[in-house]
C-alpha cells in the first residue's frame, strides 16, 4: 500500500511540476520554484566568494564582464520576443574571475557566474569567453539547476517542493542544492547530464550569436579544450560532454540556424 501511495505521489509531481526548457520546448521536471532557489543560491555564491581569492587580472576580469554584460542582455532580448520575460525575474547578474587554476567555469541559478584563471588561456580571447559565457548562462536559463534539485528531491522522497524539504532534512536538501548547481562533494551528482551539456551547447550559439560573437569559434575552442587535456583525464568542464568528435559535430550541424541570429 505504501508503495502504492508513493507511486502515485510520484506520478501526481511529475505530471504537475512540468516545464518547458526555453528554445528547445524539452519538458523536464520542476518542482522547485525561482523564488525558493535563487536565495539558497545567491547564499552559496556568497560563500564561494568568501572562501576564494578573487581575481585581480584585470584583462580577464574585463573579458568576463564585457562577455556577460552582452550575453545577458541577448537572453533578455530572446526571452523578451517570446514572451518569457517573467521567467527571468528575480535574476541578478554578476560576473567575476576567481584566481584558481581549475580549469572550469559556471553560472548559478539567477545569474552569478564565475570563470576561474585556469580557463583563461583556452579562451584566449573575449571571443573564447564568449562561447564559454553562452554555455554556462544557458545552464541557468534551462534551469538545469531547478530539474536536478527536484530530481533530486523525488530521488529522496522529499516531494514537497525546497521549502518543505529544507524543514523535513536541512543538511540533505542543501547537499541536494549544492549537488544541482554541480558544487557538491559527493560526485553522484556532482555533473550536468550529457543532454544537458548538448541542450546548453545549442542554446550557447544562439545566445552568443545573439550577443555579437561569430558562433563559428565554438568548435575551435571546443577542439582547444580537448587538446589541453593532452589524452589525460578530461578537466571538469569536459567530464560529461559528449565524445569531443561528436560535440564539435553537433556544434556545426547546429551552425546555420545559430549563423541566423549572428549580426557583426
Amino acid at each position: 500500500m505504501n508503495r502504492i501511495i508513493i507511486g502515485s505521489l510520484v506520478f501526481v509531481f511529475l505530471v504537475i511540476g512540468c516545464a518547458k526548457v526555453p528554445l528547445t520546448g524539452r519538458r523536464q521536471l520542476s518542482l522547485v520554484s525561482n523564488s525558493e532557489l535563487f536565495p539558497m543560491s545567491f547564499d552559496q555564491y556568497q560563500t564561494v566568494l568568501k572562501e576564494n581569492k578573487i581575481s585581480t587580472n584585470e584583462k580577464y576580469t574585463n573579458m568576463v564582464k564585457s562577455a556577460g554584460a552582452r550575453i545577458s542582455k541577448a537572453v533578455e532580448q530572446y526571452m523578451a520576443q517570446n514572451g518569457l520575460s517573467s521567467q527571468l525575474d528575480g535574476y541578478a547578474w554578476e560576473f567575476t574571475v576567481i584566481d584558481d587554476e581549475t580549469v572550469n567555469a559556471w553560472c548559478m541559478p539567477g545569474g552569478k557566474v564565475a570563470f576561474y584563471t585556469g580557463i583563461m588561456p583556452i579562451c584566449e580571447d573575449e571571443l573564447g569567453v564568449a562561447v564559454v559565457m553562452g554555455h554556462e548562462v544557458a545552464h541557468a536559463i534551462a534551469n538545469h539547476g531547478s530539474e536536478r534539485m527536484s530530481q533530486g528531491l523525488v530521488a529522496n522522497g522529499l516531494l514537497g517542493g525546497a521549502q518543505v524539504a529544507l524543514g523535513q532534512n536541512p543538511t540533505l536538501t542543501n547537499q541536494i542544492l549544492l549537488q544541482s548547481i554541480g558544487m557538491g562533494s559527493q560526485l553522484g551528482m556532482l555533473k550536468f547530464s550529457r543532454t544537458h551539456e548538448s541542450e546548453a551547447d545549442k542554446m550557447g550559439l544562439i545566445f552568443m550569436a545573439m550577443a555579437g560573437y561569430d558562433p563559428r569559434e565554438a568548435p575551435k575552442f571546443w577542439q582547444r579544450m580537448n587538446a589541453n587535456s593532452g589524452g589525460k583525464r578530461p578537466p571538469e568542464f569536459l567530464s560529461t560532454h559528449p565524445n569531443p568528435d561528436t560535440r564539435i559535430k553537433d556544434l556545426n550541424a547546429q551552425m546555420p540556424e545559430a549563423l541566423k541570429y549572428y549580426k557583426k
